[in-house]
């Protein structure tokens, strides 16, 4: 599943990343429960002349959009230490390094127009996750407070918009195709157990390629989806 490593089995957290700057800019403290995907397309209705309905014309496809929603909640976290007294972090330490990727940075200026932007980011979990994307909304609840009216409990939905093609399941990382030294490209009509047959020359061993693809249903890999090989065992 996602969020969980394919060598160790343990849980990992899920994180945004600044492309532009080419590093992390949060790890979330919770890991969604859910997340969705939207896509629209644009059609015209045309010539209605002898019609009882119009025929649809089909004018462009819109962006795929990714909505998540982000606990963060430093109240269950470690006390810190080191001052008169130890209370909960502010949870604004995490939040608006997410919410300030909205904001323009200087530094990424157009060369012709000399106009700046913000950032392109990602959003990352685990080896085989992540959908790279410019931020369009995110609305912030804070939702538990401590008695001086710290926030230390937040949520944060969010919604990217892609800005390369990619399906509800986006590609993987190249870290996860580097860790082996072969790839498999699903042809028309291949099932899972048949590649590791091909791979392996034992059915039996698609686990193996499930577990390290992080799959959530192996029996609904798709044509064109490229899963790494790891090593037999």
């Amino acid at each position: 599943m996602p969020g969980i490593s394919a060598t160790s089995g343990k849980p990992v957290k899920a994180y945004i990343w600044n492309e532009d700057k080419n590093q992390k800019v949060v790890d979330c403290l919770f890991n969604p429960t859910e997340y969705s995907f939207t896509k629209t397309n644009s059609w015209a209705p045309g010539n209605l002349i002898g019609r009882d309905l119009p025929l649809a014309n089909f004018q462009g496809g819109g962006a795929t959009t990714l909505t998540v929603s982000l606990l963060f909640d430093t109240y269950s976290l470690p006390s810190i230490s080191g001052q008169a007294s130890e209370t909960p972090q502010d949870v604004r330490d995490y939040t608006e390094k997410v919410f300030n990727l909205m904001k323009v940075d200087p530094s990424l200026k157009d060369s012709e127009s000399k106009s700046s932007r913000p950032p392109r980011v990602s959003f990352r979990w685990g080896n085989s996750w992540s959908f790279k994307a410019v931020i369009t909304s995110i609305t912030q609840r804070f939702t538990l407070f401590t008695s001086e009216g710290k926030p230390v409990r937040a949520t944060l939905d969010v919604t990217f918009q892609q800005i390369e093609q990619e399906g509800t399941y986006p590609p993987q990382n190249p870290t996860s195709i580097a860790e082996v030294e072969k790839v498999h490209v699903v042809s028309p009509g291949e099932t899972i157990d048949a590649i590791a047959f091909k791979e392996y020359g034992d059915a039996r061993k698609w686990t193996l390629i499930a577990d390290f693809n992080n799959l959530d249903n192996p029996l609904r890999i798709r044509p064109g989806q490229t899963l790494a090989i790891p090593p037999a065992k």
